[in-house]
């Protein structure tokens, strides 16, 4: 039998390499781990909690606005963008710091460098050749940002959060999550904000109805322009000059371009091994996460399934525990609810109606837009949306869809109920709490006419 350095070399610790040698070096098993870049990954350093952060910032601004409505009074207010970033950077560092000392705990080996696999079961790290009985690859994505002239003037997401000071006018570019989060963001820190998607609605791949309801409600505190393109970046002086497809020209102290993440599989070794990968970079796994090269896995952004962070814990949970225990856990990628934390919030889980017919299903639809309560007095011009698709045939709620503050809180608890199997009539006997957006899904009761 050959001996290995180690019996799982990991790649990457971000949140699924982290979480698979946990569960691995729980089980027995000799870990080690290579990261080059910051413990806790995209999530912890370059997304969703400095993002949340930033988004709880920004809600202030609306929260203070509408408190007038309710007999507050103030003076003097101002925003420091220097002591949020302060702020932010002290917690993210306390987070990177729990997240090697998992891996210390646990006894994992930490090599704080860049590894390339050489073979089935060689790394090559530090200068040093180690062997492992088994590889998982868990390096993320990294921005991309689509060639045209001037494209060089952008900056990415991760730059957004290190910026010494804001911009009077952003120009952001993109149409998916990243991008109307920081458009909602940035236009309530006191920049003019400009949204650019080249998409008839923003948020492709959710609800038709949701996308359409998002990207009314977006327009309402931002210059939003759909159908749209940008053509060239120029600088000038401290500007830019952005001119866009349409023929109309912009001036603005940035441009985000927020247009989505690429697996990043380049300089990994990965053609010294059968390891297949997609046009895109993404490699390619089958249901146990496995390659081409059975000694070697993947999980997480970098097989580009769902670019989701408790997705990629999952898949890092499942690998370990099928590798170093009788346990062969299943991934179902069903009813993964989501959020994205725009101005107001949206969260779903299931299928869009569209997808519910693509996949066969005789669906009731049941919608309804809502005025909050607290915004008769706030005076704010902001709605709520809610959704759910119904499988006409077993009842069952197949989709569920919502527009609101703290929408993914709500939808958490929704998600729960659909995985155990939820009727539309189970939700109709349920007594809802009054007075609250939620009990709209349990009182909706006229379908919607096809």
């Amino acid at each position: 039998m050959e001996d290995f350095d180690y019996d799982l070399f990991v790649i990457g610790a971000g949140s699924g390499g982290v979480r698979a040698c946990r569960i691995a070096a729980s089980l027995g098993a000799k870990v080690a781990v290579a990261e080059e870049r910051y413990f806790g990954g995209t999530c912890v350093n370059v997304g969703c909690v400095p993002k949340k952060l930033f988004s709880y910032a920004a809600h202030y601004h609306d929260d203070l606005q509408d408190s007038m409505g309710f007999g507050w009074q103030f003076d003097n207010l101002r925003f420091d963008w220097a002591k949020l970033k302060e702020n932010k950077d002290t917690e993210i560092s306390r987070l990177n710091g729990i997240y090697k000392s998992i891996l210390d705990n646990n006894g994992v080996t930490v090599f704080e460098a860049r590894a390339r696999i050489k073979g089935p079961h060689e790394i090559l790290i530090e200068n040093k050749l180690v062997t492992a009985k088994y590889i998982l690859i868990a390096v993320g994505g990294w921005p991309w940002i689509p060639e045209f002239p001037g494209s060089e003037h952008a900056i990415s997401s991760n730059e957004i959060f290190s910026l010494q000071q804001l911009p009077d006018e952003i120009v952001i570019m993109g149409g998916g999550y990243i991008a109307v989060e920081f458009a909602s963001i940035f236009s309530r820190l006191g920049c003019k904000t400009t949204l650019v998607y080249r998409g008839e609605q923003l948020l492709r791949g959710f609800d038709h109805d949701i996308r359409h309801f998002i990207s009314t409600e977006i327009g309402k505190s931002l210059n939003l322009k759909l159908e749209t393109d940008i053509k060239e970046i120029t600088k000038q002086s401290n500007q830019l000059r952005v001119s866009l497809n349409s023929g109309e020209e912009l001036g603005c102290g940035m441009v985000l371009s927020a247009t989505g993440r690429r697996p990043l599989t380049s300089d990994l070794g990965l053609d010294t091994v059968a390891v297949e990968t997609t046009e895109s970079g993404a490699i390619r796994v089958n249901d146990d996460f496995q390659t081409a090269e059975p000694s070697i896995y993947a999980v997480g952004d970098v097989i580009d399934r769902v670019a989701l962070t408790p997705v990629a814990l999952a898949e890092g949970q499942i690998v370990a525990r099928s590798l170093f225990s009788a346990v062969k856990p299943d991934m179902s990628y069903q009813n993964i609810a989501t959020a994205v934390f725009c101005h107001p919030n949206l969260a779903t889980v299931g299928l869009t109606e569209t997808e519910a017919e693509t996949q066969g299903y005789d669906v009731d639809i049941y919608t309804a837009t809502v005025k909050l309560l607290k915004h008769t007095l706030s005076g704010r011009d902001e709605a709520s949306m809610i959704k759910l698709v119904v499988d006409r045939v077993s009842d069952r709620v197949i989709g569920l869809h919502l527009v609101s503050p703290d929408a993914g809180e709500l939808v958490q608890g929704f998600a729960v109920a659909m995985n155990s199997g939820a009727t539309k009539a189970d939700f109709d006997r349920t007594i809802g709490i009054h007075p609250t957006l939620a009990e709209e899904f349990v009182t909706m009761r006229t379908k919607r006419e096809s």
